[in-house]
């Protein structure tokens, strides 16, 4: 397909981004250490404690903890660290300290199951965790299943000093927010910094091939699958987004909200590689449910930039206090990991002044593949244009590639695809042609000036704010309960969430009843994957040859709404 969306970049964005500035992701953030030392970097506050670390502090402490993982627990070159925790100051120097040990980060969500914690620790063979302390119970019901030999555990406070330690103390005896475990071999955070500090950092020869993050995403089969970014992924990407950005944003200046978990591979790039590199403060959000507290911890920051799905976005309007901030600042938001609603955009924009910038992409490409202009005046229904050295297609379903304006399956090609699906060449084979070439199972319409808009999903994902949800596990999940004969899951439209999981189920056991049929799924998924609906029935459609047909189910959920 001829690149006519070069001719939609704003002035300054190039066609093609230099990935051979940076050798390594680890690379990205020494140098940025060395040119903004004393310029904050990370803040982050929990109740009545906070603490803005800067530059220099993150590399310090960086550098320890990746001493103690090379020294003291003798990890070698690409070896799996698990790091398990929500936005706290923590994260920043457990992934930066990690890659620059030459070891390999293996992202995990902290409000796994024990179910989901045990299948990702084992299958991407991960040997050490660090880990949140209010999630530590859930790793010491599998850790004698899993390859995990080393464990760091670390308390909200850590960082947070006297009052962080008041705090993390509160949280375990008085509020109970820390369940008690047992882990045995568990060193404290602090304790492995301390170590680490009397270590040498020694140089690993890391190069672009070598896998930087286990990125963990669903699949059609319900396994979640571990996709392989390598450096040279994370740092085309960051590249892409930062040129993309330069009309906009200044060096040492900006200062970016950063509310989506940082485990997410949007928040990840988008927020703390993109804004490292140029020395801008991330304010860390550790729990953007709680949104008063979310929004009074805006007003104390100069902001310029945030990063956001449409559900948050939405919440942040519907609170009384947003619309009081000081909006002078706000260069830039920007909208991904889900659709930006009109309806959305159009409030964000009259309230604030600033335009919701929709994004699209997907863990396997690291994650930006579309942007829309920076200087775009409002919601446009699309996804952007392809992002500098990205090339699209549209193919249909024999693979033949089509014109502008013909619907089909949107296929992306550039340095941010994935290496693949770690250890799963067949499924990597599913989606990565020998041309390099990735389908992202998403159909879409090119437009004749190059801008790409999502006309349907191909894949039976749900999407529930921004995260992937996959019908094969909620059913397999719902399957393991001995009163259901048969089990079928699809996504139904929800104003909050986008969309929220619903069930159908056909009983086994006559008196089963719904509550009882949360209260197995509240045991083995996490929150966004329980379904919000169940419907009993005395069949589920099907094929001829007995396969479960959740297109028809679809279908009558979109017969019964409303026109």
């Amino acid at each position: 397909m001829e690149k006519v969306w070069l001719n939609q970049y704003q002035a300054g964005v190039p066609a093609e981004i230099d990935i051979n500035e940076f050798q390594s992701a680890g690379e990205v953030f020494e140098k940025s250490a060395q040119k903004f030392r004393d310029r904050p970097a990370f803040a982050n506050s929990i109740k009545f404690a906070s603490r803005t670390m800067s530059y220099g502090e993150i590399e310090q402490g960086s550098r320890d903890l990746g001493a103690y993982l090379q020294q003291a627990l003798k990890l070698g070159k690409g070896e799996r660290v698990a790091v398990m925790m929500p936005n706290l100051l923590q994260y920043p120097i457990c992934v930066f300290g990690v890659l620059r040990a030459g070891l390999t980060v293996v992202n995990v969500n902290p409000l796994y199951t024990p179910r989901e914690l045990e299948h990702q620790l084992k299958d991407s063979g991960a040997t050490t965790i660090i880990i949140v302390a209010n999630f530590a119970h859930v790793l010491a019901e599998v850790i004698d299943r899993t390859p995990i030999k080393n464990v760091i555990v670390t308390e909200m406070g850590d960082l947070l000093g006297f009052k962080g330690s008041v705090i993390s103390f509160l949280l375990k005896h008085v509020k109970k927010m820390v369940p008690a475990y047992n882990l045995p071999q568990a060193v404290s955070f602090n304790g492995a910094l301390s170590i680490g500090h009397r270590h040498e950092l020694k140089k690993v020869d890391v190069g672009h091939d070598d896998i930087a993050f286990l990125q963990y995403t669903g699949g059609t089969t319900g396994v979640s699958k571990g996709a392989m970014l390598t450096h040279a992924n994370i740092i085309a990407n960051m590249q892409q987004a930062h040129a993309w950005l330069v009309p906009l944003v200044k060096e040492g200046e900006e200062v970016i909200v950063c509310a989506l978990p940082l485990y997410h591979i949007f928040c990840l790039t988008a927020n703390c590689m993109v804004f490292s590199k140029i020395g801008g403060l991330n304010v860390l959000i550790t729990n953007p449910r709680d949104i008063p507290a979310f929004v009074e911890e805006l007003g104390k920051f100069p902001i310029t930039c945030m990063t956001g799905v449409n559900t948050l976005f939405n919440a942040l309007l519907n609170n009384p206090d947003f619309p009081k901030l000081n909006f002078k600042t706000w260069k830039l938001a920007l909208g991904g990991g889900m659709a930006v609603q009109r309806a959305v955009a159009d409030k964000f924009k009259n309230m604030t002044g600033v335009p919701l910038i929709e994004a699209y992409g997907l863990t396997e490409t690291s994650p930006a593949a579309c942007i829309n202009p920076m200087n775009l005046k409002g919601y446009n229904g699309a996804i952007g244009l392809p992002v500098p050295s990205t090339d699209i297609q549209i193919r249909d379903a024999e693979g033949r590639e089509l014109g502008f304006e013909e619907p089909g399956e949107l296929w992306v090609k550039g340095p941010q695809v994935m290496k693949g699906y770690w250890n799963r060449p067949e499924e990597t084979a599913k989606v990565i042609d020998a041309d390099g070439w990735l389908a992202t199972g998403d159909m879409a319409v090119v437009h004749p000036d190059g801008f790409v808009k999502l006309v349907d999903r191909k894949k039976d994902m749900v999407l529930v704010s921004g995260f992937n949800v996959y019908p094969n596990e909620v059913e397999d999940v719902v399957a393991m309960h001995p009163g259901v004969l048969e089990v079928a899951c699809i996504g139904v439209p929800d104003e909050k969430s986008g969309e929220v999981v619903k069930i159908f189920v056909v009983k086994k056991d006559p008196a089963l009843t719904e509550a009882e049929l949360h209260e197995h799924c509240k045991k083995n998924l996490t929150g966004y994957k329980i379904p919000r609906f169940i419907e009993f029935r005395k069949e589920l459609p099907k094929t001829n040859v007995g396969k479960i047909l959740r297109r028809a189910l679809r279908d009558e959920e979109v017969a019964k709404t409303p026109a």
